[in-house]
């Protein structure tokens, strides 16, 4: 079970860990101290953790004074304090920003060289907001005429969210990228996910938030109008979306991950126990996904 505390005496009962709170279990006591309300709705994201600015909160026995502070000007440290920007200011990011950030994709390497991504940036608010208002529109709409599709489904239990303005879509941000690849690409599942990480860093050295979008990605592939205005090319498919702009919130500290498991190999086993069972298997399962 997740423990969360915050400390009375050094919280300052600012709200931030309230509002960044991506699933909403996070609330305020009579007193303004913030505690977990619903602690099966945590994904243990540790956002509440890194943004407190006095280092009040506790969770799941981790010390703040454990993690390190953010430096934007070592990679290590941009990777370690990277996070998924969810608040935006309703603003358009500088020119000079915008234009470094392009200026950079073409660096960005690609499976057998083919440099035949196709990027969709979406630079103006006021774009953005039209496709957010048409997205919603679609969306409203589909679960309205019980479409029956699981995708719809999925959707249809977001949609007083969204009747109520709340853009659970895109997070309000100012700016999307899109990156397609060509069908026949020979890696064009993975270039684009390449190219959106080496974009997320470079982001952060600029200050600009990005927040990987998978409700963005479905979207765009299941209205083709949405596919039109980001003037997907024939042949192209778009594979991903990130959301960005200037962030609203600023995190404090990294986070302190759940180790993931690594296995050092440092001399190859010549003997194979296995069976024919257990090649076969293992050889179906390489495939699944």
């Amino acid at each position: 079970m997740i423990k969360f505390e915050a400390d009375k005496n050094k919280c300052i009962k600012c709200g931030l860990c309230i509002k960044d709170c991506i699933t909403g279990c996070i609330e305020a006591d009579s007193n303004g101290i913030p505690q977990m309300t619903e602690k099966s709705r945590c994904i243990s994201c540790q956002h509440c953790f890194c943004i407190c600015p006095n280092g009040a909160i506790t969770f799941d026995g981790k010390l703040p004074e454990n993690s390190e502070s953010v430096n934007y000007n070592n990679v290590l440290s941009i990777i370690k304090s990277r996070r998924s920007i969810r608040q935006y200011k309703q603003e358009n990011v500088s020119e000079e920003k915008l234009n470094k950030l392009k200026e950079m994709l073409h660096y960005i390497p690609t499976g057998c060289n083919s440099h035949s991504l196709f990027f969709s940036i979406v630079e103006d608010k006021a774009a953005m907001d039209e496709i957010r208002n048409k997205v919603n529109y679609k969306l409203l709409h589909s679960v309205a005429y019980n479409a029956i599709s699981p995708v719809f489904n999925k959707y249809s239990k977001m949609k007083d969210a969204i009747k109520h303005g709340e853009d659970v879509i895109f997070r309000g941000a100012p700016h999307m990228i899109v990156v397609s690849s060509p069908i026949k690409a020979p890696c064009a599942d993975i270039d684009p996910i390449i190219a959106l990480s080496y974009f997320e860093l470079y982001a952060q050295t600029l200050g600009i938030g990005t927040c990987w979008c998978g409700f963005a990605q479905i979207v765009i592939k299941l209205f083709p109008e949405i596919t039109d205005i980001l003037k997907v090319p024939d042949g192209y498919v778009p594979v991903y979306a990130m959301l960005f702009g200037e962030p609203e919130v600023k995190y404090q500290r990294t986070i302190q991950p759940k180790p993931y498991k690594i296995c050092s190999i440092k001399e190859a086993d010549k003997s194979s126990s296995s069976s024919i069972f257990d090649t076969t298997k293992r050889f179906i399962t390489n495939f699944l996904r």
